[in-house]
């Protein structure tokens, strides 16, 4: 709909500043004692509306302090001893998951400029290789870019974007060392490999001019908000680059890329209520942007180009947005309807091609892909069988083709690349994801089932289990939810999950307000000042799901990531008593102190998400009502871990460090509560894959110990893994 916004996933010896009487203290042994770390409370307090608050572990946010690495790794420590005993069920689940993946793999090439792109990754590497091959698919291949060899003897590495120019002599792409989204921009000669220039403090976008020689590229503010896009000549220093587009408004990002059709360069300015876009043609970009359509409040809009048109897809008069177009010519455009305004169809992208674009639309709450002949507007839908699903367009970089590529999955169909003919309407599968393992369908059963919310609404929910399991309440399930900046959670295929599914857990998604699965008024029912019906979604949910025997909530565990981990935090505070276990990943849950502090990633251009608790009365004490790290009482919690990144940029790891610390010095039950901290990662976890395994066969190991299937075996259903 808009372009992406970045939104908010070893034992040493040392001694504790900042810890109070009981903290862990670890010898060169290296064993912890039973007791937990208690962080010391050193209060701060500031008076926000006329309310005074106290934040006990505000120091926790001094990273450099010798303290707060040793309270982090005194977590880490504990952690680690408590969970010891899945240590063998963490390597089987981690062996497991790694028999589902081919690790020597290649995706399907995708052909553009006259060369044939694809990765392909190699047993035992952990990152992909970038390929070609040109003119043909059976020319000699050439490796372009290998992220295996840039990331040699790093603790962690990221790309941020990769960009071969239009004549493919050449490649941008930007590396992340520290996993804080720090990049330099990197040129590459792909003739003599060698590397041209770079340009250090970059941000995630870059584009081609039609020349080879100039791009232009992205710098972020301090908060890490991207509002600045340069335009660069190779061959001379970045002290001369141009700065083309500026946005000081700190509710917006940019971005910048080049149009499918080659003729424009898009900086496109959004927030989360309104755009504007900007176009510079490829063959002229020294020529000042122009203006799209000028940015009017609460009107969102994203552009295609095609032939002689601009299309905007746009919610101006259209809640569930409608495409418009006008003729690309010079002056004031003048728009006009080209897919109306539905209300039983939302309207999420749009690509166009030469000779026909392709809606991509949700109704139901199930994704659609309409196709439409630019020649005689006449449209088509492409089918799909299941009950519950996900699709998303891959791979149409070609505007001149009549081919369109989609990735077509679900809980029970591994991910499928079609290529669906435009013209004769065929559709050929290209590859679909092998299992080397093994797996077998027809094992498993898929359900949509519609919760009722305590309100009235029907919230859509997707559940995977093993054909003929029970509906006695016997078996655990895993829940999870996300319900934030609008993004759709899908019911597609995870491989990973099979290694629950098999040992007898039941896993499903609920598909609470906050995203966009109903359409654009389920996102807008989610947010602000009605952020809690989130929250309250996802318990009623999991209600239905016991009332009508799909679990218990003795054996009932729930799950979610980033702003997934605020509704973990919220679920935990408003009905402990529903679960038995929580795991909160990166979990975004000091929600007053963040939102108050502007110089925070994120921030700022989040008060249109969340509200301003600093301009606002009303949506600070709303905000107060939910904010897990302000409701933290004195009760009993469920089994939790929480998971934390100390380079995380978007949930900074004080969030859940502070929370863990809160937890332990008011919660009244004995069950386990850990914090695990990647010392070296990022929001996602670790960069390379076999890492990033590793930590969700632990997360998986430690999910199963708490519902009682430690010792069940792929195949044990879940009455005789409970006696």
């Amino acid at each position: 709909m808009v372009a992406p916004l970045i939104r908010r996933t070893h034992f040493c010896t040392l001694s504790l500043t900042l810890v109070g009487t009981a903290a862990l203290s670890i010898g060169l042994s290296g064993q912890a004692p039973p007791n937990p770390p208690v962080a010391k409370k050193v209060p701060k307090t500031m008076t926000v509306h006329g309310v005074t608050l106290t934040d006990n572990y505000y120091w926790l946010r001094q990273k450099d302090r010798p303290a707060v690495k040793a309270y982090l790794d005194a977590e880490n420590a504990y952690t680690d001893v408590g969970t010891r005993h899945l240590a063998t069920l963490e390597d089987t689940l981690y062996k497991e998951m790694l028999g589902r993946i081919k690790e020597s793999d290649e995706q399907v090439p995708v052909w553009e400029d006259g060369y044939w792109y694809y990765t392909r990754t190699e047993k035992g590497k952990a990152y992909p290789i970038f390929c070609r091959r040109r003119g043909s698919p059976d020319a000699p291949e050439e490796i372009y870019l290998d992220q295996n060899a840039l990331a040699q003897g790093k603790k962690f590495h990221a790309l941020g974007g990769l960009d071969v120019s239009p004549d493919g002599s050449k490649v941008i792409y930007l590396e992340d060392l520290t996993a804080f989204r720090e990049y330099t921009l990197y040129v590459k000669d792909l003739t003599s490999g060698k590397i041209l220039e770079s340009i250090k403090g970059v941000w995630n976008g870059t584009a081609w001019a039609d020349d080879n020689k100039t791009f232009f590229y992205m710098t972020p503010d301090k908060a890490k908000r991207g509002d600045t896009v340069w335009r660069h000549v190779l061959g001379t220093p970045s002290t001369q680059d141009v700065q083309v587009v500026k946005e000081d408004n700190a509710l917006y990002n940019v971005g910048v890329f080049r149009s499918r059709s080659d003729k424009y360069i898009f900086v496109s300015d959004d927030g989360f209520t309104s755009s504007e876009w900007r176009a510079i043609p490829t063959a002229n970009p020294t020529a000042a942007p122009r203006v799209i359509a000028p940015r009017r409040p609460n009107v969102e809009y994203s552009v295609e180009h095609g032939g002689d048109y601009f299309y905007l897809v746009t919610n101006d008069s259209a809640r569930n947005f409608k495409i418009v177009r006008a003729a690309d010519r010079d002056g004031d455009l003048e728009w006009s309807d080209w897919s109306p305004h539905d209300e039983r169809a939302f309207v999420e992208g749009l690509d166009v091609f030469e000779k026909f674009a392709v809606v991509v639309e949700r109704r139901d709450g199930l994704p659609k892909l309409r196709v439409v002949d630019l020649g005689t507007n006449q449209s088509r839908d492409i089918s799909f069988p299941e009950e519950s699903y996900g699709v998303r367009p891959t791979g149409n970089p070609e505007f001149k083709t009549d081919i369109y590529r989609f990735n077509y999955s679900s809980f029970i169909t591994p991910a499928s690349t079609f290529d669906y003919n435009v013209t004769t309407g065929e559709r050929s599968l290209r590859k679909q994801q092998e299992i080397p393992s093994g797996f077998n369908p027809t094992r498993y059963e898929v359900q949509r089932r519609m919760a009722p919310a305590r309100d009235g609404v029907q919230v859509p929910v997707s559940i995977l289990m093993k054909k003929g399991t029970a509906l006695d309440g016997a078996s655990p399930l895993l829940l999870y939810g996300y319900g934030s900046y609008g993004i759709t959670m899908e019911a597609t295929f995870n491989s990973n999950v099979l290694s629950l599914v098999d040992r007898g857990m039941i896993f499903a998604i609920a598909h609470v307000r906050g995203g966009q699965e109903m359409g654009r008024p389920w996102y807008d029912d989610g947010k602000m000042m009605k952020k809690r019906n989130t929250f309250n979604d996802f318990i009623d949910v999991a209600e239905y799901l016991v009332k009508n025997g799909y679990t218990k909530s003795d054996r009932l565990a729930a799950n979610g990531g980033s702003a997934g981990g605020l509704l973990m935090g919220a679920i935990s505070n408003m009905r402990p008593d529903l679960f038995k276990v929580i795991v909160a990943d990166v979990p975004f849950v000091d929600v007053i102190n963040t939102m108050l502090d502007s110089s925070l990633p994120l921030t700022a251009q989040e008060w249109e998400q969340w509200g301003n608790p600093k301009d606002s009365p009303e949506a600070f004490e709303y905000m107060r009502s939910y904010s897990p790290y302000d409701n933290v009482e004195k009760k009993p919690y469920p089994t939790m871990l929480v998971t934390t990144s100390l380079n995380d940029s978007q949930v900074m790891y004080w969030e859940p460090a502070k929370w863990v610390a809160k937890l332990r010095s008011m919660k009244t039950d004995k069950n386990p509560l850990y914090l695990k901290v990647n010392m070296a990662g990022g929001h996602g976890g670790s960069s390379g894959r076999y890492d990033r395994l590793r930590e969700a066969a632990f997360r998986y190991a430690f999910v199963l110990d708490a519902v009682g299937l430690a010792h069940a075996s792929p195949g044990t259903s879940s009455s005789t893994a409970s006696k």
